[in-house]
């Protein structure tokens, strides 16, 4: 009879934790997912003919768009993504990306459509002069590119509010819960689509970065909306007499969906950079940040912009860790913050992001692999050769190992911040040195583990420093836990105790 029951509460141990485990946008609930390509949310103009037509031409935004097959729910949140390239044309940027169809975007879409979400991969409008011998104008026609980017991101949003209230709703999106992600270049987009919540940030930036001199001495912005647009794309952009590289009269932006606004309410960049921190203000959207800290490319902190493949320095900015410094000074990433989740990471993230929260850095094999989340086809790929010099080991598995480290952290923390009904809140983060005693430091073969007051350990968890989980043991309730080395090589490891009071999170060193 014992064995009988004890068989029973295994069965069932194991039927709640599948049930556990399949929760709607935590976990891939659905098989199979329904695309539907080129769908066009928007026309805007487009300055890479320029040199054959003589001025901007229109040009369709296109976007494929990923549903859960057989999903029954009236209204999904929409995660927005947007796809790497150096902001040029594949293949002429010299990258391994470019297009809606690149790898690494086609699998966050279906993974992001699995777990119940909407996703749509989105193209944008390309086109400056990478090479052009003067910095200004690298800085010039840079700035000029990153902001009609930026204006296509808030015609996609407003695309599907306008769709949800005038065509049915054909892609039965919560219109309230909108995610702003991008990779790359497209990292760029989502921290300045984030960040750059008014014009007159872009010509009134610290430093003069971002506005040049006329020959009379005087002030004129890069950017200038009358002939650009406004950053909504509700306004026409014309060109005047006498502005650099266009004929008088020329449209530079043309309004799309006008009523709408293109607000979101999270972002999430893999990699990219923003423009400055004083575009970084209190109130503004939660942020997830992935990042390369070794990327040489995108800064991780201040520094500048290289363009892969063209080598040329161009304008100063601001890196992920520096913009969640900011985030965390503003407590826009609230929602989460202090908060960590089974299964998602967050101890490797706490580890090495010095307490900014949502930013996770990402290390890869080598300290010159800025994005080991992409991959893709060597025999097909023109610029394979390129990206092999940044990322040798180069493979979907690996690519796809550091995607589920990234999908882990962001899952339950959109859950928190769009309010969704999938997970509860977050375990508190504590201060291991205020509830716990871990001695020997460093240790040979048995760490001690310690509680203060009455504080019971519940787990014991141990990572190595590439997020690899090494050691766990449930169930302990006792005060004290002796945790044996067994094998486990000299270095640092990351240790993660779950008491009473929260959960605390430290390192160890087995000499």
């Amino acid at each position: 009879m014992k064995r009988i029951f004890t068989t029973f509460f295994l069965l069932m141990a194991t039927m709640l934790a599948t049930q556990a485990q399949n929760t709607r946008y935590l976990n891939e609930v659905f098989t199979d997912v329904t695309v539907t390509p080129n769908v066009i949310y928007g026309v805007n103009a487009t300055v890479l003919a320029l040199a054959q037509f003589g001025e901007a031409i229109p040009q369709p935004l296109v976007m494929d768009v990923y549903e859960p097959t057989g999903d029954t729910l009236s209204e999904r949140p929409l995660v927005l993504l947007w796809h790497t390239g150096n902001f040029l044309p594949y293949p002429q940027n010299g990258s391994t990306g470019g297009t809606i169809h690149d790898s690494t975007m086609v699998e966050l879409a279906t993974r992001l459509a699995r777990m119940g979400y909407v996703a749509a991969v989105c193209d944008y409008r390309l086109g400056w002069n990478p090479i052009a011998p003067d910095q200004t104008t690298r800085v010039f026609t840079l700035i000029n590119a990153v902001y009609r980017a930026i204006q296509d991101v808030h015609t996609a949003v407003k695309y599907f509010k306008r769709n949800v209230a005038e065509a049915g709703n054909a892609f039965r999106v919560d219109d309230g819960k909108i995610v702003v992600w991008g990779s790359g270049s497209g990292g760029y987009l989502a921290l300045n689509t984030a960040a750059l919540d008014d014009y007159l940030e872009i010509p009134l930036t610290p430093g003069g970065k971002f506005v040049v001199q006329d020959s009379s001495g005087n002030i004129i912005p890069m950017v200038i909306e009358p002939i650009n647009g406004d950053l909504n794309c509700d306004s026409v952009g014309i060109v005047p007499q006498g502005y650099p590289g266009f004929p008088p009269g020329d449209t530079l932006n043309y309004p799309n969906h006008v009523g709408y606004d293109g607000n979101f309410q999270l972002a999430v960049n893999m990699g990219g950079a923003c423009g400055d921190t004083s575009w970084v203000d209190a109130g503004q959207v939660p942020l997830i940040s992935f990042h390369v800290p070794t990327d040489p490319f995108a800064p991780y902190k201040i520094g500048l912009v290289i363009v892969p493949g063209f080598n040329l320095p161009v304008v100063e900015v601001a890196g992920s860790y520096t913009v969640q410094q900011f985030q965390t000074r503003y407590n826009n990433n609230a929602a989460f913050a202090g908060k960590s989740y089974a299964g998602d990471y967050s101890d490797v993230a706490n580890a090495r992001n010095d307490g900014y929260d949502g930013l996770f850095p990402i290390l890869g094999h080598n300290p010159f692999d800025s994005a080991p989340w992409q991959w893709w086809d060597t025999t097909t790929n023109v610029n394979s050769a390129n990206g092999l010099m940044t990322n040798p080991d180069m493979s979907a598995e690996k690519a796809r190992t550091y995607i589920d480290t990234i999908m882990a952290y962001f899952a339950p923390r959109a859950c928190e911040v769009l309010g969704l009904d999938c997970t509860s809140t977050g375990v508190e983060e504590l201060r291991a040195e205020e509830y716990l005693s871990i001695s020997p430091v460093p240790a040979a073969e048995v760490l001690n583990i310690t509680t203060n007051g009455n504080e019971r350990i519940h787990s014991v968890t141990v990572y190595d420093m590439g997020g690899k989980l090494v050691f766990f043991k449930n169930g302990i309730e006792s005060s004290n836990y002796q945790l044996q080395r067994n094998g486990l090589s000299k270095g640092m490891y990351i240790i993660r105790v779950e008491i009473n009071a929260g959960m605390t999170t430290s390192s160890i060193l087995f000499e």
